[in-house]
């Protein structure tokens, strides 16, 4: 059976992301940029279950052979785009330039004065998304399931102690859709991932890069619930210092019409699976899901 994202635990160790936040911190991102290109190397030669996932995805987006060259740069980016996030969770956007689309999507929120669901992906940074968006003075909070990268978690909390007031661990039950409710009806935004399938197994299929997919149900439900719009944000890194942010309106309402409830949630999901294919191909290294993301067993 093809291991799925929860089974592909972090790579690497403490050890190796504390000397990175050091190098990072004392020495600035220039210098921690430079010590990433062994370290990408190191990672895709002895990783074969992330070589093989990575050239299985480019296969379907780039238009020549892969090879560990396109592996290699698949990775890097990974590699420096989970860098900016240590200088991202202390709101340093100075080594960045930061363009965005979509920004009257977030005044519309703050105008109408109740918040909304944020679908991402992971597809470049959300971080950059988050950092940008609370410098205007808008707060988005995180919903998703955080165990599998408690490393890097640590690493961004030491940085920033406050990181922990804006994640929300996804659970089952009510006392997790009234946290998420509470934050929506002060206006708040809550971002979830809608390109990983949760350990609640809640999914749909869509066609997405020449094969069939399985993607969350999840913030769909939710909005459902919650009766709350619905906006998809992606922020695209480009070398080697530019983040493009992309806001843009998915649905004002997610309706679930009573006997035709499965059918609803495949059209959303696939609605989702196209604009994220498309973003995919225009930005192929940018997606950073390292498994088998087309097996039917995972």
């Amino acid at each position: 059976m093809s291991a799925g994202w929860q089974e592909v635990g972090e790579k690497g160790g403490a050890t190796g992301i504390a000397i990175l936040v050091l190098v990072a911190t004392s020495l600035g991102r220039r210098v921690a940029r430079l010590l990433l290109v062994p370290i990408t190397w190191w990672f895709v030669l002895l990783h074969a279950d992330v070589r093989r996932a990575s050239a299985g995805y480019l296969r379907r987006v780039l238009p020549g052979p892969v090879g560990l060259r396109e592996v290699h740069r698949h990775v890097r980016t990974f590699a420096r785009v989970a860098l900016d996030r240590l200088f991202l969770a202390r709101g340093d956007l100075r080594p960045f330039r930061i363009t965005s689309t979509g920004e009257e999507h977030f005044e519309r929120i703050r105008v109408a004065g109740r918040g909304a669901i944020l679908v991402l992906s992971h597809l470049g940074s959300y971080d950059g998304m988050r950092a940008w968006s609370a410098v205007r003075g808008v707060r988005v909070s995180a919903i998703g399931d955080f165990r599998n990268a408690r490393m890097i978690t640590e690493a961004l909390r030491r940085i920033n102690p406050a990181v922990d007031q804006d994640l929300i661990q996804i659970e089952e039950g009510a006392p997790f859709v009234l946290a998420v409710e509470d934050r929506i009806s002060a206006g708040g935004i809550v971002a979830t991932m809608g390109d990983r399938v949760g350990s609640d197994g809640k999914r749909a299929d869509a066609d997405f890069l020449g094969g069939r997919a399985s993607f969350p149900t999840g913030p769909y439900l939710l909005a459902a619930v919650l009766r709350c719009p619905v906006y998809l944000a992606f922020g695209i890194y480009r070398e080697p210092d530019r983040y493009d942010l992309h806001i843009e309106p998915f649905a004002d309402r997610i309706e679930l019409p009573r006997g035709a409830r499965e059918e609803a949630l495949a059209r959303h999901v696939q609605a989702y699976a196209t604009r994220l294919e498309a973003l995919c191909r225009a930005a192929p290294c940018n997606w950073f899901n390292f498994y088998d993301f087309w097996s039917p067993e995972r």
